[in-house]
């Protein structure tokens, strides 16, 4: 199956643990944490959108950048904002602070897309993983619905969209030390992403 997909990086968090910092380009042995995953979808990917509230900021990537069309942050509204500039039949969405991100498990999920499929998306023993997860245009309308109706939960979506899963299994195959859903959530998380950079 020849995909129509962008790659769509997530990156219009608030950075609260950051105090209001932004994450994206806290620095992870001389690069920032973004780097590795627009790097790879930069490689995979003919399109790749930035989803940002500060779009000045990443100017020098080689990337589109977008913001919002709703003012409510959450990953829902940047799925949306992805879907609808992306002119692509799905994107792949990621979170722009998973610096471990491996290309074997995006090309497990771009691998088990199929016609009739809102969403793909892999579970990990942690869970359903939204932000790891190819989704298809025809999904936006119902994704709009829910942010209309302020219902910002990606798994209330789940409700009314064909979603595929893709079994642990396969996932824990393409990355079994599970690396591409480390994500860094607080300043703690940070420090671990150095340490593991620097044995690497």
């Amino acid at each position: 199956m020849d995909l129509s997909c962008s790659g769509v990086i997530l990156a219009g968090g608030r950075s609260s643990r950051f105090d209001g910092v932004n994450k994206a380009f806290m620095d992870l042995r001389g690069r920032p944490v973004i780097a590795p995953v627009a790097n790879l979808l930069g490689q995979m990917f003919s399109r790749v959108l930035i989803v940002t509230h500060d779009p000045l900021a990443y100017l020098p990537w080689d990337t589109g950048i977008v913001t919002d069309l709703f003012s409510v942050r959450s990953s829902l509204t940047g799925i949306h904002t992805g879907l609808f500039y992306a002119q692509t039949s799905y994107i792949f969405a990621v979170a722009c602070d998973t610096p471990f991100i491996r290309r074997s498990v995006v090309e497990l999920v771009l691998s088990e897309v199929e016609p009739g499929v809102d969403a793909v998306m892999p579970r990990t023993p942690a869970g359903l993983e939204p932000l790891c997860a190819v989704y298809a245009s025809q999904s936006l309308s119902v994704v709009e619905r829910h942010l209309r109706e302020e219902k910002f939960k990606i798994r209330r979506v789940f409700e009314n969209l064909r979603v595929k899963v893709i079994p642990e299994q396969k996932v824990m195959a393409a990355d079994p030390a599970l690396d591409t859903f480390f994500n860094i959530n607080t300043p703690a998380d940070l420090e671990t992403a150095r340490f593991r950079m620097e044995k690497s």
